[in-house]
């Protein structure tokens, strides 16, 4: 009787299961250890919001959302965003493309009728899966171990960080854990809040150390949130680290060159306020009319050229970071130092680390869940090549 190779996967997200899913039944026995009474829980709570799968951008430009790209690269041109479409549509979940370009799926299925497809998909491959179980630095009854433990934010969902101190006396280095994809500390001016707290800012732009991103945000009594900020996470994390403080510039009319954005404000009819011309000619909003007002001097609100420059380029200062539990996702984690290039760690032989355990950043939209996804196949297709029943 041939002996399989015992495999023992130490969390269920989305990493741990498309390893589990796409592992040789004929090779390996699989387990998946989970601490909590059910699979996958950060899981389904990201679907709540809009459950975007992954995102339909072309390759190469997929490829640059991420830091450091040179560690994703590899990985998702083994197992890329069209891979993974494909992959959901073989095992009964449709995917479409949203107006944003993020993928979904098939109007009508729920997160957790992708989670329950994909259980299915183990349960046919004989997968057996272990609930209330918590590691605490023990040598599993395997042959094989892979972590997917996840990061360190939403605990309610399992992913509380805990697990760094178990590697860190096995002597692994690990980088200290930093919210990403967050809402960023502003001090706004309490005028300001009077009228804008919680109202968004569409169509616009902010560039943070020469990156710069275009998307939505919303003013809220903390600060700043939403996709347009989140997807600058990285630059922002810089500043504040070096300098306890960062910058964003944001741009209100980012289609609108500013000469013509000049021309257009120093024809104002005398007859008019600049308020409402704004508000009329230029379709300024609520909140970025509160932002100039607050922001600008009443002198310079009434100087064409001093005034189109704000309105292209206006500074917003950042003190800091939600909490980390409040946090979509987090960086930190296992030092990418300490893996080869299938995801082994060097100093430990036969164990494996991937998923959002590993440093590396990502934005919204699909990105995270298709990193982590491209993880475990990448591994599982490592392990499927090199291991001989």
């Amino acid at each position: 009787m041939t002996t399989k190779t015992k495999i023992a996967i130490i969390g269920s997200g989305p990493a741990g299961l498309m390893l589990a899913a796409r592992l040789d039944e004929t090779k390996f026995e699989v387990s998946i250890y989970e601490k909590n009474s059910a699979p996958a829980r950060k899981f389904l709570v990201a679907g709540h919001g809009g459950f975007n799968l992954t995102h339909s951008e072309p390759l190469e430009q997929f490829i640059k959302r991420y830091t450091p790209a040179s560690f994703i690269e590899p990985i998702l041109r083994a197992f890329s965003n069209t891979d993974l479409q494909t992959w959901l549509n073989t095992i009964g979940i449709p995917t479409y493309t949203g107006t944003s370009k993020r993928v979904f799926p098939q109007k009508g299925i729920k997160p957790i009728k992708v989670l329950n497809v994909i259980l299915k998909v183990l349960k046919d491959k004989n997968v057996k899966l272990h609930t209330g179980y918590t590691w605490q630095g023990e040598k599993m009854d395997a042959d094989i171990t892979v972590f997917a433990l996840g990061g360190s934010s939403w605990k309610i969902t399992g992913s509380d960080g805990n697990w760094v101190t178990y590697f860190e006396k096995l002597g692994i280095e690990t980088i200290p854990f930093q919210a990403s994809n967050c809402a960023f500390r502003v001090d706004w001016p309490k005028n300001l809040l009077a009228i804008a707290a919680g109202l968004p800012l569409k169509n616009i732009s902010l560039t943070s150390l020469n990156v710069k991103k275009n998307g939505e945000v919303v003013i809220t009594e903390f600060g700043l949130e939403g996709s347009g900020i989140y997807a600058l996470s990285p630059q922002i994390r810089q500043q504040l680290n070096e300098h306890q403080k960062a910058i964003c510039y944001l741009d209100m009319k980012p289609t609108l060159p500013i000469g013509k954005l000049i021309e257009l404000l120093g024809s104002k009819p005398t007859d008019s306020t600049m308020s409402k011309y704004l508000e009329s000619t230029v379709n300024l909003s609520k909140a970025q009319l509160a932002l100039l007002k607050n922001m600008t001097t009443k002198e310079d609100f009434l100087k064409p050229e001093i005034l189109a420059t704000k309105i292209k380029e206006l500074p917003i200062y950042i003190t800091g970071l939600a909490p980390i539990d409040q946090a979509i996702s987090t960086t930190g984690g296992i030092s990418l130092k300490e893996i080869d290039e299938h995801f082994q760690l060097k100093k430990l032989p036969t164990n494996y680390v991937i998923g959002e355990m590993l440093d590396w950043d990502a934005p919204t939209g699909g990105y995270l869940l298709q990193a982590c996804f491209s993880m475990g196949y990448k591994l599982a297709e490592h392990l499927n090549s090199t291991i001989s029943v």
